[in-house]
């Protein structure tokens, strides 16, 4: 039954591809790049009634799971590229399911996370900081701050820079885009990362697990929440450039 359904969900996942539209990755790993994600939620504490921002939620790779386990209404997915949100829509999801579960999509490119007038209790960021500038990264952990509660988690997953040189300082979004077809990818030191949470008050910390993502085996998943009073280290806050 099982292997049944993930058959006819790949199916769908290459009527997509065969109209031209990214997969946000190579079709073999659609299937698991989103069971992996739904499994990393699920050991975070994801609940029926959470809601959910699916930031650049692509063709729902990663919503379809979502959007079956999640209430009605729990689902929030941000993704400017309408062609992808509409293939995840009309052919990876299952007819009625969205009738059903109501989710609600944006497609802004400011990650205007207040847009859909909620509080999250998960913000997930797949794959996005590796192709975001620091002033994006920036405008993230700030829209994270005003959508969450003191108990919301940001999963967002990024490439480690661990020479200066390899420490990303452009101010544009590098790779695909609604607008480019050029992938490309860029990384980022932890040590600055730290440095913003702080600015705002938020933790975050490496998870020890690696994002299964088409071979990137150093791209790894960060957890941030909100500083509790027991959290009394603040890192020396560093300039952005």
């Amino acid at each position: 039954m099982i292997t049944c359904a993930l058959t006819t969900l790949m199916a769908r996942a290459q009527q997509i591809e065969n109209q031209g539209i990214f997969l946000g990755g190579p079709l073999e790993y659609f299937e698991v790049a989103g069971r992996k994600l739904m499994m990393l939620l699920l050991n975070e504490g994801l609940m029926p009634g959470s809601k959910v921002l699916d930031v650049g939620c692509g063709s729902l790779r990663c919503g379809y799971w979502l959007i079956h386990f999640l209430d009605q209404n729990c689902y929030y997915g941000i993704e400017p590229d309408k062609a992808m949100r509409d293939a995840g829509l009309n052919i990876l999801l299952e007819p009625g399911l969205a009738e059903i579960k109501q989710p609600r999509f944006d497609e802004n490119e400011q990650f205007d996370f207040a847009v859909f007038g909620q509080q999250f209790d998960y913000i997930v960021a797949r794959a996005i900081w590796i192709h975001a500038s620091k002033a994006q990264i920036q405008t993230m952990l700030d829209e994270f701050v005003n959508v969450s509660t003191p108990s919301s988690t940001f999963l967002a997953s990024y490439f480690p820079a661990t020479r200066d040189e390899d420490d990303y300082q452009g101010a544009t979004w590098i790779g695909r885009s609604r607008v480019s077809n050029q992938p490309a990818s860029i990384r980022h030191r932890f040590d600055w990362i730290k440095a913003e949470c702080a600015r705002r008050k938020l933790t975050v910390e490496e998870i020890a697990e690696q994002v299964f993502d088409f071979g990137h085996h150093n791209q790894i998943w960060l957890r941030i929440r909100h500083m509790t009073a027991g959290d009394l280290t603040y890192p020396k806050l560093l300039p952005c450039g």
